[in-house]
């Protein structure tokens, strides 16, 4: 028997009432982004707005299994020294011709992103650029700001680049849209990135202020174990320089590599093949069970779980529907292609303010709901989300990565805005555009 008052039995009025908390609580950032997942979760289910079965499927989702098996698969990269061997051969190109050798660590490391998490990419390999450029006698905050945004542009070229992604194909499958191949939003994502890189290359030394500060550097306002909107993780796991071990080297790199390309030919989905690959490394004893464990990241999953079951509670309690009529309005006075780049720039401005995961969630039903309003395929909008979702770019706290090279360079808040914003600009021309032309309406 339900014993609400009537207003409060209303899964809307819940739904929304949990949606407003767990964002102000996001935004205060006194409490750990997963605690605060799991805690609207948690209320969602007591009043009755989600069923345990779809809370189960929520923590058994193909973008909770994906993500935990490939932070295993990196996990025994990294203990086999192979992005450390990766790191010392860079810097052996940077100190042999210079400057255009630091530019080509920063595409390197983008390209990394698009496959592996790039917090340890940027931790292991801003450190190289900082004594490099120092070494050449020129400032090294020319290009740590560039190194994490070349780390974010190269997320978004995959499917798995960044948990965004997946998050959204995720939540896409569970509203009746097909899932996302781990290739089929590349196309956009090069064009975002090859945008983006090129005007870091032309204009990032006009945009930054390179003279040093002698004052303290602001740490990031949540003490470096949870940095970043809520993005999780501690940067010092990755610190340790690990010694080359090629054998476990080659075997972990083969398995990774097999696992993309079995995802990418459509033997199984990338899920199955990841979790695969993460097994079978443990049965070839290139990694330990514990070690396994270690490399889990429990708390981004967490996160992610509990961000599930608020996005299971908006689209069925059809609140995804209100706030798409309360974005577009009229829908019937808005072309696709103007909705399009209206759910980009909110996405975008949403972005600077929340964590990935909590955009994502939020704007995912809402893009489905925007397609299915406007009688054309919800799959642009949908991409929309993905390129937006994770391009903070004007704040220092945006990104983990961010936050990371914002302590290290010693740079001023205002740096970010300066170079983010036309970069947001610059990036949001070539998403639409290439939206247009590899997602048709």
């Amino acid at each position: 028997m339900n014993h609400f008052p009537p207003l409060l039995a209303n899964p809307q009025v819940i739904t929304l009432t949990v949606l407003v908390a767990v964002v102000a609580a996001l935004i205060w950032d006194k409490a750990r982004s997963d605690v605060v997942a799991l805690a609207g979760a948690a209320v969602l289910l007591l009043t009755g707005v989600v069923r345990p079965i779809q809370v189960q499927s929520a923590f058994a989702s193909p973008a909770i299994i994906t993500l935990a098996s490939l932070f295993v698969i990196a996990y025994a990269m990294e203990l086999a020294g192979l992005l450390d061997a990766g790191i010392r051969a860079l810097v052996a190109i940077c100190r042999r011709i210079g400057r255009a050798g630091l530019w080509i660590v920063i595409a390197v490391c983008g390209a990394a992103s698009a496959f592996l998490n790039n917090t340890p990419i940027v931790v292991l390999s801003a450190p190289i650029i900082r004594d490099t450029a120092a070494s050449l006698g020129i400032s090294a905050k020319r290009y740590l700001i560039p190194l994490s945004y070349a780390a974010i542009l190269g997320g978004g070229c995959t499917l798995i680049g960044t948990s965004t992604n997946l998050l959204v194909s995720d939540m896409a499958g569970a509203a009746g849209q097909a899932r996302f191949g781990i290739f089929e939003i590349t196309p956009v994502g090069l064009a975002v990135a090859i945008a983006g890189g090129l005007y870091l290359l032309f204009f990032s030394g006009r945009l930054i202020d390179t003279s040093e500060r002698s004052e303290t550097t602001v740490e990031a306002p949540t003490g470096g174990t949870t940095q970043a909107g809520g993005q999780i993780g501690d940067a010092a796991a990755f610190a340790a320089e690990r010694p080359l071990r090629p054998v476990r080297a080659l075997v972990s790199l083969a398995v990774f590599v097999a696992v993309i390309a079995l995802a990418a030919l459509g033997v199984a989905p990338i899920a199955a093949c990841a979790f695969a690959g993460a097994v079978l490394l443990i049965l070839l004893r290139i990694i330990t069970a514990d070690e396994a464990y270690s490399g889990l990241r429990p708390d981004v999953l967490m996160l992610i779980a509990g961000m599930l079951v608020l996005g299971i509670a908006l689209r069925t309690s059809g609140v995804a529907e209100l706030m798409t009529e309360f974005l577009i309005g009229n829908l019937e006075q808005l072309t696709p292609l103007i909705a399009l780049i209206l759910i980009y720039g909110v996405v975008l401005f949403a972005t600077e303010l929340l964590s990935n995961a909590t955009v994502a969630v939020l704007f995912t039903p809402i893009a489905v709901s925007m397609g299915e309003a406007l009688q054309v395929s919800p799959r642009p909008f949908l991409v929309a989300v993905m390129m937006a979702g994770s391009a903070a770019f004007a704040t220092p706290f945006g990104y983990q990565t961010n936050a990371l090279v914002y302590q290290m360079g010693r740079y001023r808040y205002m740096d970010f805005v300066r170079l983010g914003l036309p970069l947001n600009l610059v990036t949001w021309v070539a998403a639409v555009v290439a939206i247009r032309v590899f997602f048709p309406f």
